[in-house]
């Protein structure tokens, strides 16, 4: 299997069942326009996370790592009329670009983009008593990956649903001599996981437009 291949697959699978419209296409043309990096969820995946927040019925759902507002949109569109979406992000130009997308996509009004490093924001969300979220999606540098993960299970409760993005690292999260920081991170996270008696967790391998790589899902016990 090549990267060709996977490429190929994910294009069929999209255009047969996540198919972007315009507000999703525009979203990604701003970002390319602002100098974003294209480090944003497939089609598919973005997909896969609305039907995951909607059958979780999420009401409240925590985003940390905006980047440019794609995925927050397929997010935002999973929530009810009355729901409510905080993404975290760092870069005030990356922020500013979401929130433009935002707006264009109608969700303005319940999707809130906070700029700023998360380790700084999530206390206030703590503070301000923003939870509990319902679901949770981290995307953002994946060095801060456990201490994202912590502070995910202080901000949900039982029945909460936490989605990690990027946790394969082409296959290095398999080496323990790795000293990639991202990597670290990342194995960091997924042993926390493991020994947490508060998280009932799985992770799997994929393959596509985004080469080879993976995500983690965890559901909060207690």
């Amino acid at each position: 299997m090549s990267q060709e291949q996977w490429t190929a697959v994910d294009r069929y699978l999209t255009d047969q069942l996540a198919p972007e419209d315009d507000v999703l296409t525009a979203a990604l043309a701003a970002g390319d326009a602002a100098g974003l990096p294209a480090i944003n969820v497939a089609p598919n995946q973005g997909k896969m996370l609305q039907i995951l927040a909607r059958i979780q019925g999420a009401r409240k759902i925590l985003e940390i790592g905006t980047l440019g507002g794609y995925s927050t949109i397929w997010l935002g569109r999973a929530l009810p009329v009355d729901g409510r979406l905080i993404s975290l992000e760092a870069d005030p130009t990356h922020a500013q670009v979401a929130r433009a997308s935002l707006a264009r996509a109608g969700l303005d009004k319940i999707a809130e983009v906070r700029t700023g490093p998360a380790l700084e924001t999530l206390p206030t969300l703590e503070a301000e008593g923003a939870g509990p979220f319902d679901f949770v999606f981290i995307d953002a540098d994946k060095r801060n990956n456990p201490h994202y993960l912590e502070w995910s299970l202080r901000l949900t409760r039982a029945g909460s649903v936490i989605v990690v993005d990027n946790v394969v690292r082409d296959g290095a999260v398999a080496d323990p001599a790795s000293t990639d920081p991202s990597v670290v991170g990342t194995r960091e996270m997924i042993e926390l996981m493991a020994i947490s008696p508060r998280l009932s967790s799985t992770a799997v391998q994929t393959v596509g437009t985004k080469g080879y790589d993976g995500f983690a899902l965890a559901r909060v016990l207690a």
